[in-house]
């Protein structure tokens, strides 16, 4: 890595008496006579450990469950869900919305037409050749006003042609997660309700956002059951 150089002298790593506090990379976590230029980041990946102490003493995840789970109680395979080494793996539920193009109208997104979508409550959802349906998960997130998260599909899904879809959970949202999923595919796509669908990965600051979620008024704050576009 280059160490960029100082905008007000040139030889300030040469320089053994300069305070570090001086130093333009007084940033990095170490700077004794600036030979060990390690960079300070402002987030850090959060662990298992971390995401089980939140939701068993904070209830950031509920219902939430401390292991991988990759077996149904009959027995059979599914598709894995609980706690990872640095994520979470969430759960679909068994409520849907399918998207179906019957009424040829357009798709807005400041003015959504609720009726193109189909109701469906099913431990399977069918999604049409490159179309697409909305779901939320199992589980309820409260998340705290110092983390933000990012949420990736799972690769069981990816590897099929099916795209799973989610925005960053902000600090201090909470609700139920409305999760898109995209058939890429030119043949109908199956989507398994209480299984893993995506992970989620949380991020902590070293320094509390001024404004959170929350503290905005965010329009999706507290959503229960698939929440549709709002303006």
């Amino acid at each position: 890595m280059r160490i960029p150089d100082s905008p007000k002298r040139k030889d300030w790593h040469l320089e053994e008496e300069l305070d570090c506090f001086a130093c333009p990379l007084s940033d990095f976590a170490v700077c004794t006579f600036h030979s060990h230029r390690i960079p300070s980041f402002n987030m850090t990946i959060k662990s298992d450990k971390w995401i089980r102490r939140m939701a068993m003493e904070h209830g950031m995840i509920e219902p939430f469950e401390p292991n991988q789970v990759r077996h149904a109680p009959d027995g059979h395979r599914i598709v894995s869900y609980g706690t990872s080494s640095y994520g979470y793996d969430i759960r679909c539920s068994d409520e849907f919305k399918l998207f179906t193009n019957i009424n040829s109208a357009i798709v807005d997104p400041k003015n959504f037409d609720s009726n193109s979508f189909v109701d469906v409550k099913s431990n399977v959802c069918l999604i049409p050749p490159n179309s697409f349906a909305l779901a939320r998960t199992v589980e309820y997130f409260r998340i705290p006003r110092n983390v933000l998260t990012i949420c990736l599909g799972k690769s069981t899904y990816a590897r099929c042609g099916i795209i799973v879809n989610v925005t960053p959970f902000e600090p201090e949202w909470e609700g139920f997660v409305t999760l898109e999923f995209s058939n890429t595919t030119p043949l109908p796509a199956k989507i398994y309700a209480n299984e893993g669908v995506a992970q989620v990965i949380f991020f902590e600051s070293d320094e509390v956002c001024e404004t959170s979620y929350r503290d905005r008024g965010g329009k999706y704050q507290g959503q229960h059951g698939v929440t549709l576009p709002k303006i």
